[in-house]
């Protein structure tokens, strides 16, 4: 499974409304720091959990997105259960901690 880019903020509602699991990317064509987690985080998420959505916003393109999701800082990782946040961390993102977050939340949703 890939990014899928979002286009719009009203792309980004449906998607959050429908999946029942999405991890929303947050990240900058500035940030160095977003060009190397992302395809770890892509990886995680495949390999580990394969029913979720991973979608991908460009903060400075869409702007009404960040803003409507309080990011004001790259790169900024939600993650969605049901529509709802669940967890969230910004900057310093360690990937094995986000994904032993995802995975308690994920098993009582899926298994």
């Amino acid at each position: 499974m890939m990014f899928k880019e979002i286009k719009s903020i009203d792309e980004f509602i449906a998607l959050k409304d429908e999946q029942e699991a999405v991890l929303a990317y947050f990240s900058t064509d500035a940030c160095s720091v977003c060009k190397v987690l992302k395809p770890k985080v892509e990886e995680m998420v495949t390999t580990n959990f394969p029913k979720m959505q991973l979608v991908y916003v460009q903060s400075d393109v869409l702007p009404d997105v960040a803003a409507q999701n309080s990011i004001f800082t790259a790169p900024t990782i939600v993650v969605f259960f049901d529509g709802r946040e669940t967890i969230r961390k910004s900057r310093a993102i360690g990937v094995g901690e986000i994904q032993s977050e995802i995975a308690r939340y994920y098993s009582m949703l899926f298994d």
